[in-house]
């Protein structure tokens, strides 16, 4: 027991760890050839706010508009679905996904970075009442980004009610929330993205909550 604990009093005055100390050391890698230093857990947090790239952010931005997009279909199906399994499997998702965006709006401005992307705002409208000389125009069949359902698409979804809303919410949400995992597929082929690490427990979270969403998503389609 002696031998052990001066073992540890010299392992802790080694690493620079107060003896008696209970709080384990956070070491910061060195460059390549330079030795680990052991960190502050304050300078811990900076660290992780000053890790990330300009795709990181760019993914932020744009899964807060996608987020927002799928917070609307929910808003549709409170007062034009029938099944009540496809409305509690809705709120679910709407909750969730409002945390998110909550969490990514706190992420981005944590570290200084813009809420919107240059030209794509999540204000966006994800149905399309734009006009020419005075005269609507149709709904645009493409939708302000890959992964989202069109402005035609959401303007039919608003259209449906009973049976005919549920199929097309799930036939949406389905591949909406595809789109979403392709997003994190995109980020992760990106060299250095996603290395913060509040980031990367988020894209961890999407790819296993919205995986397990597709499948009961599925399931509930195929019984309508």
């Amino acid at each position: 027991m002696v031998a052990g604990a001066a073992a540890g009093l010299l392992l802790a005055g080694l690493i620079g760890i107060p003896a008696g100390s209970q709080t384990p050391p956070i070491f910061n890698p060195g460059a390549p050839g330079a030795p680990s230093r052991v960190i502050s857990a304050t300078e811990a947090v900076e660290l992780s706010r000053s890790t990330f790239t300009a795709d990181d952010v760019a993914f932020m931005q744009h899964m807060i508009v996608h987020h927002g997009q799928a917070v609307e279909m929910v808003e549709l199906l409170r007062t034009r679905g029938a099944n009540p399994a496809v409305r509690r499997l809705g709120q679910r998702i709407a909750l969730s996904q409002e945390a998110e965006m909550a969490l990514m709006r706190d992420w981005l401005t944590d570290r200084g970075q813009p809420l919107e992307m240059p030209g794509m705002g999540a204000g966006h409208a994800s149905m399309d009442h734009s006009a020419h000389a005075g005269h609507a125009m149709p709904p645009s069949d493409t939708p302000i980004m890959a992964g989202m359902l069109s402005p035609a698409q959401m303007q039919a979804l608003a259209a449906a009610t009973g049976p005919a809303f549920d199929r097309l919410f799930l036939e949406g949400m389905i591949r909406h929330h595809q789109g979403a995992l392709d997003m994190v597929d995109a980020l992760m082929a990106q060299p250095g993205a996603a290395e913060d690490t509040m980031l990367s427990d988020f894209t961890t979270s999407v790819v296993g909550d919205q995986s397990a969403e597709i499948l009961r998503m599925q399931s509930l389609l195929s019984d309508l």
